[in-house]
């Protein structure tokens, strides 16, 4: 697992440094303690990333699920009810890593899974731009479009442009030119500038202006502008800062529905999720779902357990350790140990971090998500690849995570339909002599219900006195509604006075009665045609 450490510790810096605003901004968002945000953070990285079988997954607090903890506290009376749920909601997706459920990762639609991390990016610029210039009414962990602060994404901009700090502007611009500069010329000098991460680098700026700046009237960074980790008086009191589960409640139905939401939830952002990082593998690697969802389920009993929100794999921070050149789970486990350490040890430190500097990081992540060439990509693949992406991306963008991409996939499963509709046969106009038609007609492989459309219209506008070759050499599945229509079809044929051929692997069968026979295929042979039953 530590093979690749030389690649594996610059990232799980970076990822520390995107997972620890976050992990606060999240719990802010949703209504629960901010050390909650942390415990969920640390057991991510820890224990899931020792239990899953994904190798640059990182796990945590989702933004995804925010909404869902804020109605669920109010509803189940306080935190610590909740955490019940949060405990049980784990045992649930145990359950479902049994009943090997994580195989509905392979049902996504590429252009969905594409729209969903582009989407994903262009909502991360959005929301830290108020960041950047030193307004932070909303969390920052507050992803969905309508926040909780009253405002939208777009209005929340347009009051951050009228409320800019000069300070946190300034260290944030200098911040963004040192990871630009970073990326783009100094790692190709040396090897130590791989080694040392420019976001790290950014952020020990960021700490040293703010302390330089104190006092000053124009330049300095408020308080209020800073990560707020919490800090015990001592080590001891450690344990006041944690909350742990009601157990008591467990009878109430409230809990249940709760539990099973976020279970279903949280399992389906993950699979996303590991269906998105997948693909952004450079080494194309494949992750083990129901693996996947184990792991995230026993993270989710024991940050229940411990006081913490519910964690999913995210692709914010996935995305981030992918960029930054990590190669195995350790950088995602060393992360964890980072978070530990440091709300443990150096939170004073912690809070002199300005978040605009982490917006800046933020930004050079939802910018690699989200290049502007990808669109022009998307659009050469043709329109059944570019809609589910357009409407991925913007259903992401002006609602939430699973809004979006549920829209995108609704357009896709309609995609699909009309594909079906236009594919179910291949109609060809041989030659037209005294009078008559000669049209051939090619089914396809399978023939369902979805094609009922298609293939009525064009035998309902075949001419009088016309000539029907339908071809069924190649039809390995045909549905009993097809069959409906084909024996319909049959009378209405006589009467306008069209002969039909049927072309099959037993030959060429000319009397319609007998082309109605050749479909009525055995009940036990389920309506499949084969190399059997056509000889």
């Amino acid at each position: 697992m530590f093979k690749y450490i030389k690649n594996d510790l610059p990232a799980s810096i970076v990822v520390f440094f995107v997972a620890l605003p976050l992990c606060l901004g999240i719990a802010l968002a949703s209504g629960a303690p901010l050390f909650s945000g942390l415990i969920a953070g640390i057991v991510g990285g820890i224990l899931v990333g020792v239990l899953s079988g994904s190798q640059i997954g990182v796990s945590g607090p989702a933004a995804g699920l925010a909404a869902i903890v804020l109605t669920a506290i109010g509803t189940l009376g306080s935190f610590e009810n909740f955490l019940v749920a949060v405990v049980l909601g784990g045992l649930i997706q145990i359950l479902f890593s049994i009943l090997k459920a994580g195989v509905i990762a392979y049902y996504f639609p590429s252009s969905v899974i594409k729209g969903m991390l582009t989407g994903i990016g262009i909502i991360i610029i959005l929301k830290q731009i108020p960041h950047f210039f030193g307004y932070d009414e909303a969390p920052g962990g507050d992803f969905s479009f309508f926040q909780v602060d009253g405002e939208n994404t777009f209005s929340g901009i347009f009051s951050a442009l009228r409320s800019i700090s000069p300070g946190a502007t300034l260290i944030a611009v200098i911040g963004l030119g040192v990871l630009i500069l970073w990326e783009k010329v100094l790692s190709k000098k040396s090897k130590v500038f791989k080694l040392i991460q420019g976001p790290l680098v950014a952020v020990i700026l960021g700490i040293l202006y703010f302390a330089v700046t104190q006092g000053n009237e124009t330049w300095s960074i408020s308080i209020d502008h800073l990560v707020k980790v919490p800090v015990p008086e001592s080590i001891s009191a450690m344990g006041s800062l944690l909350s742990f589960p009601n157990f008591s409640v467990i009878g109430n139905p409230e809990i249940w529905i709760t539990a099973f939401t976020i279970a279903l939830v949280a399992s389906l952002e993950t699979l996303l999720c590991v269906e998105a990082t997948d693909k952004l593998d450079p080494y194309k690697r494949t992750t083990p779902t129901n693996k996947e969802l184990f792991a995230q389920g026993v993270g989710n009993t024991v940050s229940g357990f411990l006081g913490g929100l519910p964690v999913t794999q995210v692709i914010v921070r996935s995305s981030a350790n992918i960029q930054s050149g990590g190669r195995t789970k350790a950088s995602a486990i060393i992360h964890g140990f980072f978070l530990l350490v440091s709300v443990l040890l150096i939170p004073r430190l912690l809070n002199m971090i300005p978040l605009s500097v982490l917006a800046a990081v933020l930004f050079v992540v939802g910018y690699k998500l989200a290049k502007p060439r990808l669109f022009k990509t998307m659009y050469n693949l043709g329109w059944k690849q570019f809609i589910p992406f357009v409407v991925t991306v913007l259903g992401i963008v002006f609602t939430d995570l699973l809004v979006g991409i549920g829209l995108g996939l609704g357009v896709g499963i309609v995609v699909i339909l009309i594909k079906s509709y236009q594919n179910s046969h291949f109609l060809h106009i041989e030659d037209k002599s005294n009078g008559a038609h000669k049209i051939k007609m090619t089914l396809a492989e399978e023939v369902t219900f979805f094609n009922k459309g298609a293939i009525l219209k064009e035998l309902d506008s075949l001419p009088e006195n016309s000539q029907l070759e339908l071809d069924v050499r190649n039809t390995r599945y045909l549905d009993n509604d097809i069959v409906e229509i084909l024996e319909d079809f049959s009378e209405k044929a006589r009467n306008k006075h069209i002969d039909i051929k049927l072309i099959s692997e037993r030959g060429i069968v000319e009397n319609p009665e007998s082309y109605i026979q050749f479909f009525k295929l055995d009940k036990n042979n389920n309506n499949k045609t084969t190399n059997d039953d056509t000889d």
